[in-house]
């Protein structure tokens, strides 16, 4: 049976009725190119408003974009950059970070519930110091991570720590960010810049836009010739302002907030309901929006015939559901109904 709404990715979702009419409001007549418009200087300007710091914004179309030309920008081809085993820089990018920036080297590091620690970015550091070995220049950090954890303030305080004391750039890939705040409910300096986060790709897709991710540098001297960078990656959109008016539409009355909000309920949700079922156990705790759980094979393979889309591939095994800014609670009620059904 075909199903209206699904558990895969946030990336199934549509557009969220702000940001669509923020385009709408964009598409009247003609307006300057590449970035010129009035548009991209206020939405620019609103991000610097909400991390209340004067950085550098860019508008990109992707995260595997933000992501790979961000660390591009941080790290020369014989550097590397230093990432959890399941982040998403590693994982899902098909390479690009380490194409775009000709050859630097990712390594791995592992931690529990998918978090890098300092422990485990100071044991790659300090592995070996010869030049035969690329240069650790930079940590990524993925937050929230690929399994649904989230850093908090005092993690992210650690790993600047450790970053400072070995002259790493820290570089955090944000496509859920939004889901990150509201988990914390922190302001989105407290575990930026002021956790040394030198540039943030704040994601936008997956939390209601159509396509657009923003890249901020808090650290300004980093982004010299960024803009050529897009420009030659093919990241320099001729009509700019459809992807920077989106995030007037999402900053508007904090919109991008509520959003991360009650995706992160519909997970908790998701998560009460699955855990108070038999042969059903919950992987990660749920500090976002994702939901990963171990359930039999069958269930998985039934409940796919059902007409259900959901990841079995992503982190370290097991069944991913993913809840976005228009999960509603009766489509988590009858997933969990039809898993019952299956279980009984």
């Amino acid at each position: 049976m075909a199903k209206n709404q699904h558990f895969a990715s946030d990336n199934y979702s549509g557009v969220c009725p702000p940001v669509w009419e923020a385009m709408q409001q964009a598409n009247s007549g003609h307006a300057l190119a590449y970035g010129s418009d009035p548009w991209t200087q206020k939405a620019a300007d609103r991000l610097r408003d909400l991390f209340e710091t004067d950085c550098e914004v860019y508008f990109v179309f992707n995260g595997t974009a933000a992501n790979s030309l961000a660390l591009a920008s941080l790290a020369q081809s014989y550097h590397s950059i230093i990432a959890h085993e399941l982040a998403h820089v590693e994982t899902d990018e098909c390479g690009a970070p380490e194409f775009f920036s000709n050859g630097s080297k990712i390594l791995l590091a592992t931690g529990e519930y998918g978090k890098l620690t300092p422990e485990s970015i100071e044991k790659l550091v300090t592995k070996r110091r010869d030049i035969h070995y690329p240069k650790p220049k930079v940590v990524s950090v993925t937050q929230p991570t690929e399994v649904g954890t989230v850093y908090t303030r005092n993690e992210l305080q650690a790993i600047q720590e450790v970053a400072t004391q070995y002259g790493l750039k820290i570089h955090m890939d944000g496509a859920r960010f939004a889901n990150a705040v509201a988990s914390l409910q922190l302001q989105p300096k407290e575990i930026t810049w002021q956790c040394g986060v030198d540039v943030l790709c704040f994601g936008g897709t997956k939390n209601g836009m159509a396509v657009g991710e923003a890249i901020l540098f808090f650290n300004r001297q980093l982004a010299e010739d960024f803009d050529y960078r897009c420009k030659q990656a093919g990241q320099l959109a001729s009509k700019m302002r459809f992807l920077s008016a989106p995030w007037l539409g999402l900053l508007e009355n904090n919109i991008w907030l509520q959003n991360g909000r009650h995706a992160n309920r519909c997970a908790t949700l998701l998560a009460q309901q699955l855990q108070a079922l038999p042969n059903i156990s919950l992987m990660f705790p749920p500090q976002a929006n994702s939901v990963f759980v171990q359930m039999p094979a069958e269930i998985i393979d039934q409940l796919h015939a059902l007409g259900w889309h959901f990841y079995t591939f992503i982190g370290v095994g097991g069944a991913r559901f993913m809840c976005s800014w228009d999960t509603t609670e009766e489509t988590i009620h009858e997933l969990v109904q039809d898993i019952k059904d299956l279980l009984a």
